[in-house]
């Protein structure tokens, strides 16, 4: 019986694992995704803290393209931070800290989809009002969780 048990929990946390590992041939492959989602995510909320500072014109149909390319972002890179990923720019932290980690991932997503809204509201008010909540959820997780 204590075979059986052991065999069924070895079985589940393989299960468990296999959706993970089976995205990504090889961890470079996990940490290049997961790097690159956020970098595309990071062009485009420049784009709009360049109107939300005033460094470029305003443009309503503009900042809600970006937002909606942010915001489709930050649901992306999480699946690039699975067991055995460690490296690139991230901290072990992430690893080691994974609960905290997600209610960070949490919370970008959470402050993303309210850029969105804002954005689409067609306003330099109100997307100023939520970028720098937005930005604060990225610096966030950057001050715990990655490496300069």
């Amino acid at each position: 019986m204590i075979r059986l048990a052991t065999f069924a929990l070895a079985a589940a946390c393989a299960a468990t694992a296999l959706p993970a590992a089976a995205q990504f041939a090889k961890p470079e492959d996990a940490i290049k995704y997961r790097q690159s989602a956020l970098f595309v995510m990071s062009q485009h909320f420049g784009r709009l803290g360049a109107m939300a500072n005033g460094r470029a014109p305003y443009d309503a149909a503009a900042a809600a393209a970006n937002a909606e390319v942010v915001a489709d972002m930050a649901k992306l890179p999480w699946a690039g931070f699975g067991a055995g990923t460690e490296g690139g720019k991230a901290k072990p932290e992430v690893w080691k800290e994974a609960p905290k980690f997600k209610e960070h991932q949490d919370k970008l997503i959470a402050e993303t989809g309210k850029l969105l809204v804002a954005a689409k509201a067609g306003n330099i008010d109100a997307l100023k009002a939520q970028f720098g909540p937005t930005a604060a959820s990225c610096k966030a997780c950057h001050d715990t969780f990655r490496d300069r």
